[in-house]
């Protein structure tokens, strides 16, 4: 049997990998006062038109339910999170400041950095227009990052606003709604595309090739919102780990200002991250009930997977941190079997008190469960046999033993486990 195109197994080393990213998301979001929703794996399709226009609905995992509706696993998370601030408004204190970490689904073409399913971290601040609000957003993408243990040196946030190529676009005469999407298209492949192919493809906009470059080299005062942004993130001692880029767009249409993406320094990888202001969406999708604006970002898992694996810091400080969660932190060896009996309440009033306790579960030889506790990372191991009352307890990585009584073990275990959640 095979894994279906895109998607992927997560053996215990795998899923290792994933817990550390996803806690290490909800760790850093907290610190910057955001709290955790979640919302249905499944939705309408009809949410996703109303979302996007359509844009989206050629990548969904859509069929049709027992019941004739129309649904899809969820391909993001903005769609289901308008929708629930929508019914709720009232209820919560502006500004709202949400994260979330699920899972997705996009039925595309697999390839390095992209997956058909993903998990992703979604931050999102509506209620609140200010640039304060971009710059805790890009703060918070730039914290996300170190936390990883990746430096300046190792990634970049490229920002951008869309605004600013409205006023572009007015000044030479050619600004409307409709022109804004095609003309931005064409700005978001402006590196990749040839010359005279970019040049063909701004003519019905009376625009020239020069023209757009002059603009992206010096933006002047078309980028203030920037400039209010570089004043906040160096307040915050984050100068270097940004810079503008005129040429980041976003591809979906209803980012409305500020834009940004995290990329690699050595520019091998897909974007980390990215987002923007998307302050009309939540009118739009209300019929004008609504009007909070938001900005919001997402960061995927394949793309920071590999990024950390490349970096060396990085993945030794996800090493150090999957050591630590390792299966026991103690090992009942059952010397005599005769004992098992006492040895199952030892065990059991050890989990109870929060230690992670293994045992063997048939009679076993004394060194091979030694073995099998020092394969689950074991510090103590606690040997139940001829001596009971008494127990000897064994420092795994030093030999130190001592004997002590099952009353004095809880204490003993206590001063010197470190428990981890």
């Amino acid at each position: 049997m095979q894994l279906l195109p895109g998607f992927r197994d997560f053996y215990p080393e795998d899923c290792a990998r994933r817990n550390y990213i996803v806690a290490t998301w909800r760790e850093v979001a907290r610190r910057y006062g955001f709290v955790e929703f979640d919302g249905p794996m499944l939705e309408t399709v009809e949410l996703y038109k109303k979302k996007s226009g359509g844009e989206l609905v050629g990548q969904l995992f859509d069929f049709t339910d027992k019941g004739g509706r129309h649904v899809t696993l969820r391909p993001e998370m903005t769609p289901t999170l308008a929708r629930m601030v929508i019914a709720r408004e009232r209820d919560y204190k502006k500004p709202i400041k949400w994260f979330c970490a699920p899972q997705f689904f996009r039925y595309e073409k697999q390839q390095k950095g992209r997956l058909r399913e993903f998990g992703q971290l979604n931050c999102d601040l509506l209620g609140e227009s200010s640039v304060a609000a971009d710059a805790e957003m890009v703060a918070l993408a730039i914290d996300m990052l170190r936390e990883f243990g990746l430096s300046g040196d190792d990634f970049v946030v490229r920002v951008s606003d869309r605004d600013a190529w409205k006023a572009f676009l007015d000044a030479h005469g050619s600004f409307d709604e409709a022109a804004l999407g095609s003309f931005l298209q064409i700005i978001d492949k402006i590196e990749r595309d040839r010359p005279e192919a970019v040049e063909a493809k701004l003519a019905p906009f009376g625009i020239s090739l020069e023209a757009v470059r002059a603009f992206i080299a010096d933006p002047g005062t078309h980028f203030e919102r920037f400039n209010s942004l570089a004043a906040e993130l160096d307040a915050r001692g984050l100068k270097g780990y940004y810079q503008l880029d005129p040429t980041i767009v976003r591809g979906l249409a209803y980012y409305t200002g500020l834009v940004f993406e995290v990329f690699d320094r050595k520019k091998t990888l897909r974007a980390v991250a990215g987002g923007g202001r998307y302050d009309n969406l939540m009118n739009a999708m209300s019929d004008g009930k609504s009007t909070l604006p938001a900005i919001g970002f997402g960061m995927g898992d394949v793309v920071l997977s590999e990024l950390i694996e490349a970096i060396p810091v990085a993945a030794q400080k996800m090493k150090a941190w999957i050591a630590q969660r390792h299966a026991a932190d103690v090992y009942v060896v059952i010397a005599n079997d005769a004992r098992r009996i006492d040895a199952l309440g030892l065990v059991q009033q050890l989990r109870g008190l929060g230690f992670r306790v293994d045992y063997p579960l048939s009679s076993v030889k004394v060194g091979k469960q030694f073995q099998s506790a020092e394969q689950a990372g074991a510090r103590f191991a606690v040997v139940v046999g001829d001596e009971w009352p008494q127990l000897k307890l064994k420092t795994l990585a030093t030999r130190e033993e001592a004997l002590i009584s099952p009353d004095e073990l809880p204490a003993r275990l206590t001063s010197v486990v470190h428990k981890t959640v």
